[in-house]
């Protein structure tokens, strides 16, 4: 038996070792994941689900269409080591909001309608507070992808430039011209609301709900101009401290789905597909570098919405797709509402 031959065997067996198989969301899973001390906490995620389903929550569709990228000019700038959105501009209530895309792909809308939200109350120094529709983004993008079944965050930031967005907030909400349609569902074991299927896409209905005070044009809200970010620590965390938060796409890989708590990085599992979040800081856990982020699979998930991502090595390509832009606010935001009316209508 050559040597070469023992060679190429005990490294199949320790990668074999190193890479055990664990089924899905299974419990054998969560244990491998903790008992590898690594630095996140895992837990039962989700119940009694069809991994056809699992694989719908991870809905943006990875490596598309770019927009141009702005670089900052970063010499002589003073980050401070850790940075939280929420403390920084603590009268922006939307940077605290977690949301539920519930049966449907439709993150790529999430993530922007939740930054595009945030950064409309810091651009305008508190004086628009409103909820930025998903339900409009996501109905009415054709250009942005294929609905609850994937889409582009860039193209989604690119319509709200082009074609404005109206407000809308949760499930049932009853807030904003277009609330969300779909309902929540449970994304976590041994909670109370209806466990996840599949969803089609909701109908682009141009028009507000019964009871909203603005017509459907006039709630519309606009981007100036919509831009990438550099896949650079540095240009990523001074956009946020400039301007506030913004949009990721990363890979997903089974194990993420187990997160509770602690900086994430992938340790164990297959691909499952592209996701986008908010990204809206970043710190240190002890001597980990994270980002901090929003994700929208409600508050029952992970560390009450929110979760912690290694920051530094674009883990799971987490720095390598952001995108983000500049709202239209004051005396400028009728005269483009004019303009969109006549192309549109």
């Amino acid at each position: 038996m050559s040597p070469l031959f023992l060679l190429s065997v005990v490294v199949m067996v320790c990668t074999t070792w190193a890479h055990p198989h664990h089924s899905l969301l299974s419990s054998e899973m969560v244990d491998f994941i903790n008992k590898a001390n690594t630095t996140w906490t895992a837990t039962k995620n989700f119940q009694n689900i069809d991994t056809t389903y699992v694989k719908q929550l991870c809905g943006t569709i990875l490596n598309g269409p770019k927009l141009p990228e702005v670089l900052h000019n970063i010499e002589g700038i003073k980050l401070p080591d850790s940075f939280d959105a929420r403390k920084q501009w603590p009268n922006c209530a939307t940077i605290q909001q977690i949301r539920d895309q519930g049966s449907c792909g439709s993150c790529w809308a999430f993530g922007a309608a939740e930054a595009i939200s945030d950064r409309l109350c810091i651009q305008s120094g508190g004086k628009i507070s409103v909820e930025i529709s998903a339900e409009d983004l996501l109905a009415c993008c054709d250009e942005c992808g294929m609905g609850c079944y994937g889409g582009y965050p860039s193209a989604a930031w690119e319509f709200w430039a082009k074609k404005g967005l109206v407000t809308g907030g949760l499930y049932d909400s009853k807030v904003g011209c277009l609330p969300y349609t779909i309902a929540p569902c449970e994304h976590h074991v041994n909670g109370s609301r209806p466990p996840c299927g599949s969803s089609e896409t909701p109908k682009c209905v141009q028009q507000c709900a019964d009871g909203y005070s603005l017509s459907y044009e006039k709630d519309k809200h606009f981007g100036r101009r919509t831009y990438g970010v550099p896949s650079d620590p540095e240009q990523i965390m001074t956009e946020l401290y400039k301007n506030g938060p913004v949009e990721a796409s990363f890979t997903v890989y089974d194990d993420f789905l187990l997160y509770k708590s602690g900086v994430y990085q992938h340790v164990t599992g297959d691909v499952l597909g592209g996701h986008a979040i908010k990204i809206l800081g970043w710190g240190d856990d002890n001597g980990t570098p994270y980002w901090l982020a929003a994700n929208s699979w409600n508050t029952d998930w992970g560390d009450e919405g929110f979760f912690k991502i290694k920051r530094g090595n674009d883990e799971c390509d987490i720095e390598s797709e952001v995108v983000t832009g500049i709202p239209v606010t004051g005396r400028f935001v009728e005269s483009k509402r004019r303009r969109t009316r006549k192309k549109i209508y």
